[in-house]
């Protein structure tokens, strides 16, 4: 470090020294970081329990999956169902605001009787947000 004694012409130094000042500064910081207390605050949240003794609703609000198996099963979000329930849910989800996605995937060696008897219902339910899961199984097929 270089201290400078002043200007040739004899007049004393007038500026202030800083180092001491931040050095002060610099420990006064780390002091206040220190003693800050650790943020132990939480929130309560009473989260919901699951009750095993409830009834499962079967039609979820976002998207609902009708799928048929190779021997004829026709199945709602996995659980056989038959026409006339499956019109029930359907007639359900119509009702919904916003209306869920139907997903619709049959099974590639499923009954074409089967597969259109399922489309007769949905197409007389009014749904009108359908979709066919699973054609990319068909891409090397045509």
């Amino acid at each position: 470090m270089a201290m400078s004694g002043g200007t040739e012409d004899g007049e004393p130094m007038m500026d202030m020294n800083m180092t001491p000042l931040i050095d002060v500064l610099l420990v006064l910081l780390i002091m206040f970081i220190i003693t800050i207390p650790i943020q132990t605050h939480a929130v309560k949240v009473d989260l919901p329990q699951n009750d095993p003794n409830a009834v499962q609703q079967p039609i979820e609000p976002d998207k609902n999956k009708i799928s048929i198996d190779a021997a004829g099963v026709v199945s709602w979000n996995g659980a056989p169902v038959d026409d006339i329930t499956l019109r029930q849910y359907l007639d359900q989800t119509t009702q919904l605001d916003p209306e869920p996605e139907l997903h619709f995937q049959p099974d590639a060696v499923a009954r074409y009787e089967t597969v259109d008897r399922v489309l007769a219902v949905i197409k007389r339910s009014g749904v009108t947000k359908l979709g066919f899961i699973g054609n990319e199984q068909y891409r090397n097929d045509f």
